[in-house]
C-alpha cells in the first residue's frame, strides 16, 4: 500500500475528467513550491475513475489509479479527499461516506451543494471534520473565501455576479455580432464553451445554484436554488442588444442577491435573469466567458472579483488552494477554522425571499405591434392604467399597412407586479401580434 512520506497529508481524488486531470498538473509540476509555502509535502496517493483507458498526458506512475471509489475514500493513508465526479448521486453517496470516514472534503461541485449542502455540512460538522468549495463558485476566482474571511467584519449590501461563462460568451458575441441565440449558440458548442445539451447554462440553473451558495455565504441565507425566479436567454434578440447600445446599457446575465431589513426581520431579494446595467460599469466590460461577482460592503464598499470562471487549470487553482489550507488544519490540529458558510451551522437561518413581484425597477419592454394609429396610445394607457410611466420610446422599422413592428418602451421605476400585469392586458390587444417582452434594469453598479 502507497504511504505518504513523514508529515505529509495524504490526498485521494475522485474523477479524472477536465478539472480532475489540471489538479493532478498542479500538484505534479508546484509540488516544491506548495511544500514550500504549507512546510511539508501534500502527496497524492489515489486516483478513482470509472474511465482507466483515455490518454489524459499525465504521470500516474508512483500512485494507485483504478475504479475503487469506495476503496479511495475509505483509505486510512488518505486525509483529504477531492471529489471532482460531478453530478449528486454518486457524488453525495461518496462525500458522505468520506465525511464518516473522518475525511476532509474538497469539492468543486456547485449542484451537490445546492441540492444537499445541508446534509453534507450537517455530517461534517458532527464528524468533526472540513469541506471546502472553493472552486464551485466563479472557478478560479477566489470569492468564496472572500466572502467567508476577508468581508467578514461587513454588512454585505448586495452581490451582483456574472457567474456562467456560456451564457457570458453567448451574449457578448451577440452583441458584437448581431447574431441570433442559436447561430451564437451553435458556435459556443462548436468552440467548447458549451456544452451539447445547455440548457443547465442558457437557462439560468447554474447560476442559481452560485447564487444560493452566495447568499449563505454573504447574509447567513439558508436558501434553495429552487427558490430562486430564475430566467434564462433563450429570448433575447439582436434588437436587444441594439436597444440597449442606444439607451447606454449591455446585456449580462447576473445572479442578484440584497438583504430587506424590515421590523419584522430580514428577507433576501435573490434573482437570477438576463438583465440591463449601465454601459460604463465595472461588470458591463466583462466580456466573452469570464466571470465577475461586485460585492458592496458597507465598510468596504464596492470591491469586483474577476476572472475566469471555468476551465481546467483556473478551476484546479481553486481545488488545490482548498486542499492547502485543509491540509495545513490538519496538521495544526485545530478545530477552530473558519465554518464552511462563514457562520456556524446553527446561525444560519431559512430567511424569506422577497417575491419578484415586490421588486421595483426601471423595465425595457417590447410590444410586437401592428403599425397602425393609436396602437401606442393604447399601449402607453395601460401602462398608466397599472401606474407605470414611460421614460422612452423606440418604433424598430415600419410594417406598412398589417405588418407589426417592434416598439421598445424604458419605463421609470415600477414594481414588477404592476408591470406584469400591464404586459398581460396589453397582450390581448388585438393589434399586438407576440407576446410582450421585459428585460429589469439594475443601476447602482
Amino acid at each position: 500500500m502507497l504511504s505518504s512520506p513523514p508529515g505529509a497529508v495524504g490526498v485521494g481524488l475522485l474523477g479524472l475528467g477536465t478539472i480532475g486531470t489540471g489538479v493532478v498538473k498542479l500538484l505534479q509540476r508546484s509540488a516544491d513550491e506548495i511544500a514550500r509555502r504549507l512546510g511539508f509535502p501534500l502527496r497524492l496517493l489515489r486516483v478513482a475513475d470509472l474511465d482507466l483507458e483515455r490518454e489524459r498526458g499525465l504521470n500516474l506512475s508512483g500512485l494507485r489509479f483504478d475504479s475503487d471509489a469506495a476503496g479511495l475514500v475509505a483509505d486510512p493513508q488518505v486525509d483529504v479527499v477531492v471529489e471532482l465526479i460531478g453530478g449528486v448521486g454518486a457524488a453525495r453517496e461518496l462525500s458522505l461516506q468520506a465525511i464518516e470516514n473522518g475525511k476532509a472534503l474538497v469539492t468543486a461541485n456547485k449542484a451537490l451543494l445546492a441540492l444537499h449542502g445541508a446534509e453534507i455540512f450537517g455530517a461534517a460538522e458532527r464528524r468533526g471534520v472540513d469541506v471546502a468549495f472553493e472552486a464551485s463558485v466563479g472557478g478560479g476566482i477566489p470569492i468564496l473565501r472572500a466572502l467567508r474571511e476577508g468581508l467578514s467584519a461587513n454588512r454585505i449590501e448586495s452581490l451582483h455576479g456574472i457567474m456562467n461563462g456560456t451564457t457570458n460568451y453567448v451574449l457578448s458575441e451577440m452583441e458584437a455580432t448581431g447574431e441570433s441565440f442559436e447561430v451564437v449558440l451553435k458556435r459556443a458548442g462548436e468552440l467548447g464553451y458549451a456544452e451539447a445539451d445547455p440548457s443547465f447554462d442558457v437557462d439560468g440553473v447554474d447560476a442559481a445554484h452560485k447564487l444560493a451558495l452566495l447568499a449563505a455565504l454573504a447574509f447567513g441565507a439558508q436558501l434553495s436554488f429552487e427558490q430562486i425566479p430564475t430566467e434564462g436567454i433563450r429570448e433575447l434578440a439582436p434588437l436587444d442588444f441594439e436597444a440597449a447600445a442606444e439607451f447606454g446599457f449591455r446585456i449580462k446575465m447576473l445572479g442578484i442577491a440584497k438583504p430587506w431589513a424590515e421590523p419584522d426581520g430580514l428577507r433576501i431579494e435573490a434573482r437570477v435573469h438576463p438583465t440591463m446595467i449601465p454601459a460604463h460599469s465595472l461588470l458591463a466590460n466583462v466580456n466573452g466567458a469570464m466571470n465577475a461577482i461586485a460585492v458592496q460592503g458597507d465598510a468596504v464598499g464596492p470591491t469586483l472579483f474577476y476572472g475566469a470562471g471555468a476551465g481546467e487549470l483556473p478551476t484546479a487553482s481553486a481545488v488545490v488552494a482548498d486542499l492547502m489550507e485543509l491540509a495545513r488544519e490538519l496538521r495544526r490540529g485545530s478545530a477552530l477554522r473558519v465554518a464552511p458558510l462563514g457562520f456556524p451551522l446553527s446561525q444560519l437561518q431559512p430567511l424569506p425571499i422577497v417575491p419578484l413581484g415586490e421588486v421595483q425597477a426601471r423595465c425595457y419592454l417590447v410590444f410586437t405591434a401592428r403599425d397602425r394609429p393609436g396602437v401606442l396610445a393604447e399601449i402607453a394607457s395601460l401602462l398608466g392604467k397599472c401606474g407605470i410611466s414611460i421614460e422612452s420610446v423606440l418604433q424598430k422599422g415600419r410594417g406598412g399597412d398589417a405588418g407589426a413592428v417592434p416598439i421598445v418602451v424604458l419605463t421609470h421605476p415600477a414594481r414588477e407586479h404592476d408591470v406584469q400585469r400591464a404586459l398581460a392586458e396589453i397582450d390581448r390587444l388585438p393589434d399586438v401580434a407576440a407576446r410582450s417582452r421585459l428585460l429589469r434594469i439594475e443601476e447602482k453598479l
